[in-house]
């Protein structure tokens, strides 16, 4: 399958998103799409022959042809997001292979409302679906509850307010865990019960529901959510480990 073969891309763009992450800008020539929410594996090789890969979720919506967008933590004792952040230049080539995966994935032809909650990175795979639902002009009902620990941690922070100005049905909703903006009145804790119950009342139990972050994050709010009412299949989840693999 040509999803399965290794090609080479072309990094165009390399974007600073917060001081721990950058997004990179990737021309695949013989790239054949994927759908919101799906994710690459990029592999490194050394001289010596040496292997290493990892899977990053892919940023773009499907409407960004012929080039991805993939946004990388910095893990510090990792071993390829330290050479993604530190060496890689605009204009290096890149080993990728995929789209990967066909559970985690939403696109207007699914519906909603479109309930999306989020962790760190794990707001990744879920703005390629925002990006999706702005490109096609829709209006499905949508709300992100991104949970971040500081101001400066906030991924896309200027790209989601934009769109939570000018998208109409589309509400983003951030909580500090550590830190808040000066005069901040959102949330400022850990997402728990009644956050949940009041971020989901305008939809209810029809929500089409994506949660991606790390694993502690991903499992209680799963839980939390099916214990509301919400159909176990309509509860989609990602989440990823402390190495970011």
């Amino acid at each position: 399958m040509a999803a399965l073969e290794w090609q080479l891309g072309t990094v165009t763009t390399i974007q600073p998103e917060t001081p721990k992450t950058k997004s990179f800008y990737v021309a695949l020539p013989k790239w054949a799409g994927h759908r919101p929410g799906q994710h690459i594996d990029l592999r490194l090789t050394a001289p010596d022959g040496y292997q290493t890969q990892r899977s990053y979720s892919i940023a773009s919506p499907p409407e960004l042809s012929g080039q991805l967008e993939l946004t990388v933590d910095l893990i510090q004792d990792g071993e390829v997001s330290p050479y993604l952040h530190d060496v890689v230049m605009q204009g290096d080539q890149l080993e990728l292979r995929g789209p990967v995966g066909g559970y985690f994935v939403w696109d207007v032809t699914v519906g909603g409302p479109l309930l999306l909650v989020g962790g760190g990175s794990g707001v990744v795979p879920l703005m390629a679906m925002l990006r999706h639902r702005a490109a096609q002009h829709s209006t499905i009902p949508a709300r992100l509850l991104y949970s971040c620990r500081t101001p400066d941690d906030v991924i896309y922070r200027d790209e989601l307010n934009q769109l939570a100005g000018s998208v109409a049905g589309l509400e983003v909703l951030i909580t500090f865990t550590r830190q808040a903006p000066a005069g901040w009145t959102g949330y400022q804790r850990r997402i728990d019960a009644a956050m949940l119950n009041e971020v989901i009342t305008p939809f209810g139990t029809s929500a089409r529901t994506y949660v991606c972050g790390p694993t502690l994050l991903v499992e209680s709010v799963a839980n939390l959510l099916v214990g509301m009412g919400l159909p176990a299949d309509r509860v989609h989840t990602e989440r990823f480990g402390p190495t970011g693999s």
